[in-house]
C-alpha cells in the first residue's frame, strides 16, 4: 500500500506536460458583475466550473497588469493555468477549487488594501503565483501523516515541511516546461528572486510554523517599514497564510461547506492512521471532534488574532474580513451550546431509562 501511495508522486509525467493541442480552455466571458464580485472577500465559490475558475484566474493576472508589465505571452499564461489545474488532485478539500479560493482571496486583499501602491509589481506577481501553486499535488494526508508513516516525501525532505517542499518542487517542474513558463521574459537574476520569493511563501503555509511567523510579524507591525525587505517578506508570508485559511471570512453559505470538506479529509486521514496503527490527532478523529468544536478553537485562537494583527496595518479589512470572523465564532459558539444541551438531555434520558429498568 505504501509503495502504491508513493508511486503517485511525480510518476505521472503526462500531468506535467502542457497541452500543446489545447492552447486555451473553453472561454467563459466574465460579466461585469462577476468582475466586480471577484475583488471582494465575500465572493461565492461553489457554482463555478473549472473553465470558469480558470478564466477568473486569467482575468486577475491581466487586471493586476502582470501580463502587460512583465510581457507575458497570454497563451503561455493559459497553458500554465491548465497545467496547474491538472496537478491538483480530487481531494475533498485540497483541490483546484481551494487553489482558486486562496488566489481569489489574495486578489481581493491586494485590491482592498491597495497593495499595488506599497508593493512592487514583482511582489504582487510573487503573491499571486505562490497562491496559485501553494498546494500543488496535495495527496490529502498532512505532514504529520507523511512523517509518521515515513512516506517517500517525508524521507526525501527529512521530515521538514514535506508537503510544502513538494508543492514548490511541482510548481517549478511546471515552470521548467517552456510552454508553461510565465517567467520566460525575466533574466536569470530576476527569475532567481521570483523563485526564492515563491518558495518562501509556499513554505510559510506549513501551519507548524504559524506561531513563529505571526510572532515575527507582531514585532514588526507597530513600526512597519515598507522599504525594509525583511518587513515586506514577513508581511507577504502572513498574507498568504491569511488567504490559505480564510474560508470563515466568507459568508456562512460559502464557508460552511469548506468546513465539511476539511472534516471529511481529516476523517479520511484519521481512519487510515487507525488502520495503520499510527498516532491520531484528536482534532481529526471523527469520534472526538464536532464541527462547532473544531471551528471555535481555530477561529478564536488562529484566525482572529492573525487577521486583527494585519488589521493594524490595514484597518480597511475590519468590516469585510475581521467582523465576519467574529460573527462566525459567535455562530459556532451558539451551535455548540445547542449541541451541549442536546447531549445533556440525552444523558438525562438515558439515566431515567436506566433507573426504570
Amino acid at each position: 500500500m505504501l509503495a502504491l501511495y508513493c508511486s503517485h508522486f511525480l510518476d505521472d509525467n503526462k500531468k506535467l506536460t502542457p497541452r500543446r493541442d489545447v492552447p486555451s480552455y473553453p472561454k467563459y466571458m466574465l460579466s461585469q458583475q462577476t468582475i466586480d464580485a471577484l475583488r471582494k472577500p465575500a465572493f461565492g465559490l461553489w457554482l463555478w466550473e473549472s473553465n470558469e475558475m480558470l478564466s477568473c484566474l486569467e482575468h486577475m493576472y491581466h487586471d493586476l497588469d502582470l501580463v502587460k508589465d512583465f510581457n507575458m505571452n497570454p497563451i503561455t499564461l493559459k497553458r500554465w493555468l491548465l497545467c496547474i489545474h491538472d496537478n491538483y488532485r480530487m481531494n475533498p478539500f485540497h483541490n483546484f477549487r481551494h487553489c482558486f479560493c486562496v488566489t481569489q482571496m489574495m486578489y481581493s486583499m491586494i485590491c482592498l488594501c491597495s497593495l499595488q501602491e506599497t508593493f512592487t509589481q514583482v511582489d504582487i506577481l510573487i503573491l499571486m503565483t505562490a497562491a496559485v501553486c501553494h498546494d500543488l499535488d496535495h495527496p490529502g494526508y498532512n505532514n504529520m501523516y507523511q512523517i509518521n508513516a515515513r512516506t517517500e516525501l517525508a524521507v526525501r525532505y527529512n521530515d521538514i515541511s514535506p508537503l510544502e517542499n513538494h508543492h514548490c518542487a511541482v510548481a517549478f517542474q511546471i515552470f521548467s516546461q517552456p510552454d508553461c513558463n510565465i517567467f520566460s521574459t525575466f533574466d536569470p537574476e530576476a527569475f532567481k528572486q521570483i523563485r526564492q520569493g515563491i518558495i518562501t511563501l509556499i513554505l510559510a503555509t506549513d501551519m507548524a510554523r504559524h506561531g513563529e511567523i505571526l510572532d515575527s510579524f507582531k514585532h514588526k507591525v507597530d513600526s512597519f517599514d515598507f522599504t525594509d525587505e525583511e518587513h515586506v517578506t514577513c508581511l507577504k508570508m502572513v498574507l498568504i497564510k491569511c488567504c490559505d485559511i480564510s474560508n470563515e471570512v466568507r459568508p456562512m453559505e460559502v464557508a460552511e461547506p469548506w468546513a465539511d470538506c476539511l472534516l471529511e479529509e481529516y476523517f479520511m486521514q484519521s481512519d487510515r492512521e487507525k488502520a495503520e496503527g499510527l498516532p491520531v490527532a484528536p482534532f481529526m478523529d471523527r469520534e472526538k471532534v464536532t464541527k462547532p468544536t473544531a471551528q471555535i478553537g481555530f477561529i478564536k485562537f488562529v484566525l482572529i488574532p492573525m487577521f486583527e494583527t494585519v488589521m493594524k496595518l490595514f484597518p480597511q479589512i475590519e468590516d469585510v474580513m475581521v467582523q465576519p470572523l467574529r460573527e462566525s465564532r459567535d455562530r459556532y459558539e451558539e451551535l455548540k451550546q445547542i449541541d451541549d444541551a442536546m447531549n445533556e438531555k440525552k444523558k438525562s434520558e438515558n439515566l431515567t431509562m436506566g433507573k426504570k429498568k
